[in-house]
């Protein structure tokens, strides 16, 4: 741990300043505002603190690496902010500065440990930083800060005092004193201090960091030679599994890749769409199977019967991924494209890279930190591909091209889904409007793009909300209107997906009802006699 005797008084002030600095910018851009091109501007100044303040990393050529990872993305954070890109700006800058107190060959795994143990610690930085100084100048013969606060605590309260009796009696320093005005302790200004509190931890933490014992590492397991039943045991396996799979892969290729008529009253949507994650599961299973029980080196993994079932039924599992990915793609093709759905593929993607670095390293008799080094690297890269590029955009320009609407065989245009996207939707929805025929679904575009529009332009002429891509965004838009004037929507209230809301009209008020007469009071009866004719 570096201890702050062994910092130069100028190199421990320099931090403390460019802290500070960092800190006032923060203030200055993020707070009470929203982050837009500005983050990718903060994302730059960090990387110049942290190199300003921390000269080693000049000399690390792999810390300085790590840092120019750094600077890649902040300038993904420049064109595009996200919670992605900054999270791999945090751990790119992270590396960086734990690496000068970190050994060459530190694997995947040690390294997830010193990055987890470097964010807990840093939460306490500043409270250990305090007692070290005590600690430091008791050391030294000068105060510590319990001495020092007893020190003050006579000249303070006896101040006080005094000024309070001056005022009373003087009315100049009365009416001074009145006048000044401390912040006050609102909810805002509270906050204010927290995030104050907040950057200045985490600027800390990378230019003073703070954990480089050893750590915990994986145990290599002993390989023995195992029992004769083990080995038929987990042959007799892999002949059963292959079995199973042979028996799920060939109804997949008969059926699923080749579009023969099913049995019965089945559709190939019935058995399209059903299973595309439980094959994903059945994946895993299988390449945990092989991690546990055939460990590079044993005398199983090196039986040629063995080492050929393993292979065959690793080829399997990457038919069934295959075949999971077709099925996803033929539930977007009959419904629509979402990010998760992209998400998922992308899932698959990995699982079938994880098999086959399951399958090589068993082959090649690579350790576990080789494998874990594999898979985070694979990770890593995905990651890094998908914070630069914008789902969103690819989702709604998707939907938008294989609409029903537009003649493709997907389902109806969900523009609620497309309203939830945000800015990139916008330009496919300007292209959708420019070329539609139907005024109806026409005018439920053109009110969804023009609350979508006026967000994104509300957001651009505040500086500090300003992105690049955005802006990008708005002047495409400029030259589609030169092709097609974009129309205003009807007036009126409007449901998420742009529907017109129906107002019931107002009903007609009731008539007044009439009081029936009062009854008139009939004369008394006369009893009829017979007339007596003479």
């Amino acid at each position: 741990m570096l201890h702050i005797s062994a910092l130069p008084r100028s190199s421990f002030w320099v931090r403390i300043t460019v802290g500070a600095a960092l800190v006032g910018l923060a203030d200055l851009l993020f707070f009470t505002h929203t982050a837009g091109t500005s983050l990718g501007l903060y994302a730059f100044a960090v990387v110049g603190g942290a190199l300003f303040g921390r000269k080693d990393l000049l000399r690390d050529r792999r810390g300085l690496g790590f840092v120019l990872a750094g600077a890649a993305f902040a300038l993904v954070l420049a064109d595009r902010p996200g919670f992605l890109a900054w999270a791999l700006f945090v751990v790119s800058m992270s590396l960086g500065a734990l690496s000068s107190r970190v050994g060459q060959n530190e694997t995947a795994w040690g390294w997830t440990q010193r990055l987890a143990l470097h964010w807990l610690f840093t939460l306490f930085g500043p409270v250990v930083d305090l007692f070290k100084v005590s600690r430091l100048r008791r050391g030294r013969g000068g105060m510590s800060a319990l001495s020092l606060l007893g020190l003050l605590v006579m000249p303070v309260v006896g101040g006080a005092v005094f000024l309070a009796l001056f005022s009373a009696a003087n009315p100049l320093i009365s009416n001074a004193l009145a006048n000044l005005s401390l912040p006050s302790l609102s909810p805002q200004n509270t906050l204010r201090v927290l995030f104050w509190c907040a950057v200045f931890i985490g600027v800390l933490a990378l230019l003073r960091p703070r954990w480089r014992k050893p750590l915990l590492t994986l145990p290599e397991r002993k390989i023995g030679k195992p029992s004769a039943f083990l080995t038929r045991t987990i042959t007799l396996s892999l002949i059963v599994f292959n079995a199973v799979f042979a028996l799920q892969n060939g109804l997949d290729i008969a059926f699923l890749w080749s579009g023969a008529p099913l049995p019965g009253d089945m559709g190939l949507a019935d058995y399209a769409h059903r299973g595309a994650y439980p094959l994903i599961v059945t994946a895993l299973l299988a390449g945990l199977f092989v991690l546990v029980a055939l460990q590079p080196g044993s005398d199983t993994a090196q039986r040629p019967l063995v080492r050929r079932l393993v292979v065959v039924w690793i080829a399997q599992n990457m038919v069934l991924v295959a075949s999971s990915l077709l099925r996803t793609a033929d539930y977007i093709e009959a419904y629509a494209l979402t990010r998760f759905r992209i998400a998922a593929m992308i899932w698959m993607v990995l699982v079938a890279v994880g098999l086959m670095l399951i399958c090589w390293r068993m082959l090649a008799g690579k350790s576990a930190h080789w494998l874990i080094n594999a898979n985070a690297m694979a990770s890593l890269i995905v990651l890094a591909v998908v914070s630069v590029v914008d789902l969103g955009a690819v989702v709604a320009g998707w939907n938008v091209r294989h609409a029903r609407e537009v003649g493709g065989r997907g389902v109806e245009l969900d523009l609620g889904y497309l309203h939830t996207l945000g800015a990139p939707a916008l330009v496919s929805l300007v292209e959708l409007e420019t070329t539609l025929d139907d005024a109806v679904l026409r005018d439920r575009v053109a009110a969804v793009r023009q609350d979508i529009l006026l967000n994104v332009r509300r957001r651009q002429d505040e500086w500090r909300g300003w992105t690049w891509r955005d802006q990008r965004r708005l002047d495409r838009i400029d030259a589609l209107q030169q092709k097609g004037a974009l129309s205003a929507p009807s007036p009126g209230a409007r449901d998420w997906d742009g529907r017109l809301i129906r107002t019931a009209p107002p009903s007609a008020p009731a008539p007044t009802p009439v009081s029936a007469p009062a009854p008139v009071a009939s004369p008394p009866s006369v009893p009829l006699t017979s007339r007596t004719e003479g």
